[in-house]
């Protein structure tokens, strides 16, 4: 066992990689202080607090349970001891916008509505959902259970293999070990390739593919292996934490106090100066000296605004050449009344939306037919919106680094309320009493966002694993990465194990073997 034996550690930046590896180095003996920009800890899992409503601002779906417990379990906790779940059922609902405009058309000829839904409620039920895939297309439930069980295999041997462990060069990867275990995972080919070999209806492709959001990508330019997202998503379940996952930021920060992290909210890190045992850190409220130091702020922002060029591992060109995830128009709306039409989470989705994806990745621009996102998280929870009120925000992925405007955002606001009714039929435009917008621009000024990204880099084929920023700084020993844009990735689950992974690397290079105790005579 390694000991960091007192040692001065400053994580800058308190989102959930940081919040994590703040816990792991704590834990192991070192002094450990986050220091964060804004004036509350979770980055981009805020809350946004207006008369009575309190929204979660960013992440908001609690998915790979077995993380949070893993990552609990390391210090002997449980969630439990910080959040109770609920298990959400259905787990999301999806709306096809091609049902409004059917049966409109239906209507208008006197025709009969259409045999199968264009609603489709997925829940804790496989049976039930292999019974919906079947009225699609013929065989498709039997497909389903197919997919499933490939998914739990890449997710168990993926999770176990590739993810927990910290495999940044590619000497990890050229081992017979490594060979064997990935012996039968989907590697290679695009999610829209090993989709198409079990589902050829449209829809059904949509439900398998959607998760891609959380990682940033589209069908086309995410790796084959991220289809164990299903695994995730039917068979591990979807959840709400108490008090969203804004709680389950408070019980990490309380697990932090237990262990002794200090924590100082409101104070920049302006810039990073020296090196391993004479760090210098400036802030507006004066320098911080600290041992060793952990970035969790934005990797470029890090590397392009506080380090000095000759400490930089890469340059702007490097960043500028990066896919990154999407970022995102964000309503924050509380209105009067209920709105039951919709799930806890729903997704809004065209039939064909490779336009969509196309205005993010390849040719970015305000999409003209958007896949969106709706939450609404006053059907689990009634302290999140006063009574008789529903607490609900619209997201809709869109490319990093568009202009924003109040112009646009009003445009695109208008849209995407007409949208929500002719889709979902809940009208909401006379009923909202609150209402916030996020965009673009927030995400570069709040969190020094890269080009406004909500996320950070895509997982692309070429920017997963290895391909990814390491958690070592290249020119500064004793500075260290964590978060979305290094090892395993993007979302809350992967920075919570970013955490461990960059805590076990300062502990290689710097920590020092614990003293035996002696034994008492």
């Amino acid at each position: 066992m390694q000991s960091l034996s007192g040692q001065s550690i400053v994580v800058i930046g308190g989102g959930v990689g940081g919040l994590s590896t703040a816990c792991y180095l704590a834990d192991r003996g070192g002094d450990v202080t986050v220091v964060e920009k804004n004036d509350q800890l979770g980055g981009r899992a805020s809350r946004l607090e207006v008369d009575g409503f309190t929204f979660d601002m960013g992440p908001s779906w609690y998915l790979m349970p077995d993380v949070f417990e893993r990552f609990f379990g390391h210090f002997d906790r449980t969630p439990e001891e910080y959040y109770e779940l609920t298990h959400l059922d259905p787990h999301y609902r999806i709306f096809f916008k091609d049902s409004a405009e059917r049966n409109s058309a239906d209507d208008a000829s006197g025709q009969s509505p259409r045999a199968h839904v264009d609603k489709v409620d997925i829940t804790p039920d496989l049976e039930r959902s292999k019974r919906i895939f079947e009225s699609y297309e013929e065989g498709a439930g039997e497909a389903l259970e197919e997919y499933l069980e490939k998914s739990e295999l890449n997710y168990e041997v993926g999770m176990e293999h590739f993810v927990y462990e910290d495999r940044s060069r590619l000497r990890d990867f050229i081992d017979l070990d490594v060979a064997r275990q990935a012996r039968g995972l989907s590697l290679l080919g695009s999610m829209q390739g090993h989709v198409e070999k079990y589902f050829d209806h449209p829809k059904l492709q949509q439900i398998m593919q959607y998760t891609l959001v959380f990682l940033g990508g589209s069908p086309t330019n995410t790796p084959a292996l991220y289809n164990l997202m299903s695994h995730v998503d039917f068979n591990l379940g979807v959840y709400y934490p108490e008090n969203g996952l804004g709680g389950v930021i408070d019980g990490m920060v309380e697990l932090g106090e237990e262990l002794g992290v200090t924590y100082e909210t409101g104070r920049p890190v302006t810039a990073i100066k020296g090196r391993a045992g004479a760090f210098n850190l400036e802030t507006p409220e004066g320098p911080i000296a600290a041992d060793l130091v952990v970035s969790n702020a934005d990797y470029a922002h890090t590397e392009l605004e506080l380090l000095p060029p000759e400490k930089r591992g890469y340059d702007e060109d490097y960043w500028d050449s990066r896919t990154y995830a999407p970022s995102a128009f964000l309503l924050y709306l509380g209105v009067e009344g209920e709105v039951p039409e919709l799930a806890h989470h729903t997704l809004v989705l065209p039939t064909d939306w490779d336009e969509h994806f196309e205005q993010i990745f390849d040719d970015p621009a305000w999409p003209d037919d958007p896949a969106y996102y709706l939450c609404v998280p006053s059907e689990t929870d009634d302290d999140v919106a006063p009574e008789g009120h529903s607490n609900l925000f619209a997201l809709v992925p869109i490319a990093p680094g568009l202009e924003d405007t109040p112009e646009l955002r009003q445009q695109y606001r208008d849209l995407v309320l007409e949208d929500v009714a002719a889709n979902t039929g809940v009208d909401l435009r006379d009923r909202i009493v609150v209402e916030e917008r996020f965009c673009v621009e927030d995400f570069a000024d709040r969190y020094n966002s890269y080009k406004g990204t909500a996320l950070g880099m895509a997982h692309t084929l070429r920017q997963t694993a290895l391909f990814r920023p390491p958690h070592r700084s290249k020119e500064v020993d004793g500075l260290y990465f964590v978060g979305g844009n290094t090892t395993p990735g993007i979302g809350v689950p992967m920075c919570l194990i970013s955490g461990d992974i960059t805590a076990e690397n300062v502990l290689e290079d710097h920590g020092v073997p614990e003293a035996e105790t002696p034994l008492s005579e």
